[in-house]
């Protein structure tokens, strides 16, 4: 493919496993029906620890989608990539073959690779011995083994690697990979995002940073973006991943283009690891960017997709920072939380809300903010609560922020 800046770049397929359901279908019913995932941590004993409810996926079998050798090498964050991208494979009626498969790439995002995977060998280092730790320990650990073992799995040679920029990572996926076809160097990229951090180790990490809920005698009503009542964020696990495709790639082979994406916004905070700039000045940055390269005015945008994490700094700059690019249009914007009920993927956070934008161009449903029974008086705007809503939506910005100071903008829209 020659290089041209102005290559237009499509959704073709999507696929999701997280805590609402292991494929598109569960997950968007449990969304448009405002169904929570959290609930009792099953995956780890989590009497000790503060927080003791996460958002599981639960009833996930690799083997549906992986053989069980194959698997038993992978953390659990890598067989959700795997399953995510196979979905959105299929989703997009992609074959993969000689003819194509060096201009199709891998981009999977995660912020903490295969964390489980190294506190069980770490235990199983201390109990038995250093010379008892599983020999592919090297390569179930590494956060690009989600994009490498898809790429191996799926038969695509194209770019291939990782992106980790905390919960941002996803969303940097698809903003890399939409410019990376959007330049012409490769034709297709299956690219998305994959978190499994509720063990020990995890939970206990964000507990010890105050950023977890510790409302435990209610997980369902834990996640409660933009509520006065709001503690920090419910942890989840999961992987989403979208196909992207050059558009006259995507029509030469038929395939149903489900939305286009515009445009992709990144800043830095450049303030504090943990906590947002003063009045979300980075997002705010990263949403304008976002609009200047998608060639939109404020005015254009419908929908807003939050990174709403519940946690008391992030909900209030966050909306600020909503009113500093918007201005009075802000007010008439829907914004609305799906972490709310999916909890907060991490690394993989980024990329099913950018699946969720998708669904709600196709379907016209904006799924709500779920637990907003208090309103933040400085968290003023419609934020959808609690009942899904019907709106034709044609513009769509989903927002990610992450430790460290990353803010990521993704602009999605309505192909026509």
């Amino acid at each position: 493919m020659s290089s041209n800046a102005n290559n237009r770049v499509v959704v073709t397929g999507l696929g999701t496993v997280s805590p609402l359901g292991l494929d598109l279908a569960s997950n968007w019913e449990a969304l448009i029906t405002g169904k929570s995932g959290a609930a009792d941590i099953t995956l780890f004993d989590a009497s000790r620890h503060v927080t003791k409810f996460a958002a599981e996926v639960k009833n996930f079998d690799p083997a549906a989608f992986i053989n069980r050798k194959e698997a038993r090498r992978m953390d659990r964050f890598a067989q959700f990539a795997v399953a995510a991208s196979q979905q959105a494979v299929k989703n997009a009626g992609l074959v993969i073959d000689d003819s194509n498969r060096n201009d199709i790439g891998v981009l999977i995002g995660s912020g903490a690779g295969g964390l489980t995977s190294i506190q069980d060998q770490i235990v199983n280092m201390l109990q038995n011995g250093a010379d008892r730790v599983n020999p592919f320990l090297a390569t179930m650990m590494i956060a690009d083994s989600a994009s490498g073992q898809a790429s191996i799995l799926l038969g695509a040679k194209g770019p291939n690697f990782c992106i980790t920029s905390a919960c941002s990572s996803s969303a940097d996926a698809i903003g890399i990979a939409y410019e990376t076809i959007k330049r012409g160097d490769t034709k297709a990229i299956i690219a998305g995002g994959a978190e499994a951090t509720i063990n020990g180790i995890g939970v206990a990490a964000f507990n010890a940073c105050k950023a977890l809920s510790e409302r435990n005698d209610s997980p369902q009503s834990a996640s409660r973006p933009f509520d006065k009542q709001r503690d920090g964020f419910v942890m989840a696990e999961g992987a989403a991943a979208l196909v992207l495709e050059d558009l006259e790639f995507a029509r030469a082979r038929g395939a149903t283009i489900l939305a286009e994406v515009a445009g992709y916004g990144a800043s830095a905070d450049a303030f504090h690891m943990t906590a947002p700039a003063d009045n979300g000045e980075g997002a705010a940055r990263a949403m304008q960017i976002a609009l200047r390269k998608s060639g939109w005015q404020p005015q254009e945008v419908q929908y807003i997709n939050a990174h709403g994490t519940s946690t008391p700094l992030n909900d209030k700059n966050e909306t600020t920072a909503i009113k500093a690019v918007f201005g009075q249009h802000a007010y008439r914007l829907a914004v609305s939380s799906t972490k709310s009920m999916t909890g907060h993927l991490l690394g993989g956070a980024g990329a099913i809300e950018a699946a969720i934008c998708v669904l709600i161009l196709q379907y016209g449903i904006i799924p709500p903010t779920i637990n907003l029974k208090d309103p933040d008086p400085e968290c003023d705007l419609d934020y959808v609560p609690n009942t899904a809503r019907k709106a034709s939506v044609n513009k769509i910005l989903s927002n990610s922020f992450g430790f460290g100071g990353h803010n990521s903008v993704l602009a999605l829209m309505r192909y026509v």
